[in-house]
């Protein structure tokens, strides 16, 4: 299902955080949203997903203003994964991914056979079939990542935004979090991420959208995209882009910092510069 930001200004404490965008994310893309800090970029994630109002501007979900569309039908279509999510620490698993299917269930209605095989699938396809009867407050942080993906897996949406979904996490946990994801994208799910690592992003993902201040600096393959002068304007950092070996995708590298020497008294040497 397609999702379609126009002219989309949002703002935060007084503070315009996301101004002017348009963008289109067409049906079975997997894009990455990247940037710095405070560039604008989960402002733009909750704004896609209504949980924000726009000061300015639409976002339309297959052609329908999400403003129209009711709460548990756009559940039902969409799901949003927030950064570190909170809460459901005593609840197992299972009982977890069972809290997808509300969107699906009317008031006092039983659980279906639909329900039963939705929330069946949704543990396999994120991997956590195996602690399904474990409480969440028992799981490592990236079992705890892969019960929270069930969980939105579960509502059954057409289009997933994840607001990092990597973070805290280690290497490994990173991979099989991404792997999970883009699993789903060859199925069909339209997956749209908030990222920081700009290696897993352009391993994973089709498309690369950055932001900074608020307003897109790039939008595009990340062959295309990645690239040292780009990717500087929006950083603002020198970097260098090598090459991955297993995918040929580009790996932004930052470049060393200057450091300045100490005096003979001590002080000094703290002071990092970006290279010139």
């Amino acid at each position: 299902m397609n999702l379609s930001v126009r002219h989309l200004t949002l703002a935060y404490g007084g503070r315009t955080v996301v101004d002017d965008v348009s963008l289109e994310i067409a049906s079975g893309e997997m894009v990455a949203i990247v940037g710095p800090n405070g560039s604008g970029k989960t402002t733009l994630l909750r704004g896609m997903s209504r949980l924000q109002r726009p000061g300015r501007g639409d976002v339309l979900l297959g052609g329908a203003d999400v403003r129209s569309i009711g709460a548990r039908q756009l559940a039902r279509t969409l799901a949003i994964l927030p950064q570190s999510p909170e809460g459901g620490l005593d609840l197992t698993v299972r009982e977890l991914t069972w809290r997808g299917r509300f969107p699906h269930q009317g008031i006092l209605q039983r659980a279906t056979k639909q329900d039963y095989d939705a929330v069946a699938w949704a543990l396999e396809a994120a991997d956590v079939g195996a602690l399904a009867e474990r409480q969440l407050a028992s799981l490592s942080g990236g079992e705890r990542q892969r019960a929270w993906i069930a969980l939105a897996l579960s509502q059954q949406p057409r289009l997933l935004l994840l607001d990092e979904p990597t973070s805290f996490l280690d290497v490994a946990h990173q991979e099989e979090i991404m792997q999970i994801l883009r699993r789903l994208n060859r199925d069909g799910m339209t997956v749209v991420a908030v990222l920081h690592d700009l290696a897993l992003a352009a391993r994973y993902t089709d498309r690369i959208i950055a932001l900074r201040e608020g307003q897109v600096a790039f939008d595009g393959p990340p062959a295309e995209v990645f690239q040292p002068e780009a990717l500087e304007r929006v950083f603002g950092w020198r970097m260098i882009v090598l090459r991955d070996p297993d995918t040929g995708m580009p790996v932004p590298i930052p470049r060393r910092a200057t450091i300045a020497p100490r005096t003979h008294d001590g002080a000094g040497g703290l002071g990092l510069a970006p290279p010139v």
